[in-house]
């Protein structure tokens, strides 16, 4: 079984690859297929590597999002058919962004 720090370096890792396309910009995200399929799936890793965390890690860390970003996985993964690219556009420019600054600081702690 992985430990959350192991965890927490998938979702690091998983941050700086939707990060590589995501500075591109919104258009070349919308237009572009495969870079849709890159990110969506790196954020599934994020939903997934939060969702296997302890559940104490994610309370010892309750400043973090952790349930919108297990659900927005489970949206992407089991509701695919009602992703909308506008709204995974505005989190990973928004949220992506707070979320790294998050796990950065958790793995410097542990």
């Amino acid at each position: 079984m992985r430990e959350d720090r192991e965890r927490l370096q998938d979702m690091a890792e998983a941050i700086a690859q939707v990060e590589r396309y995501a500075v591109r910009g919104k258009a070349e995200f919308l237009d572009n297929e495969l870079i849709q399929t890159w990110v969506l799936f790196h954020l599934q890793v994020i939903g997934e590597a939060a969702r296997s965390l302890t559940e104490q890690t994610r309370s010892a860390y309750s400043e973090v999002e952790w349930r919108d970003i297990i659900d927005f996985r489970n949206l992407l993964v089991h509701e695919y058919f009602r992703v909308d690219l506008e709204l995974v556009w505005a989190i990973v420019a928004q949220e992506l962004p707070i979320l790294k600054d998050q796990v950065d600081r958790i793995l410097a702690n542990r």
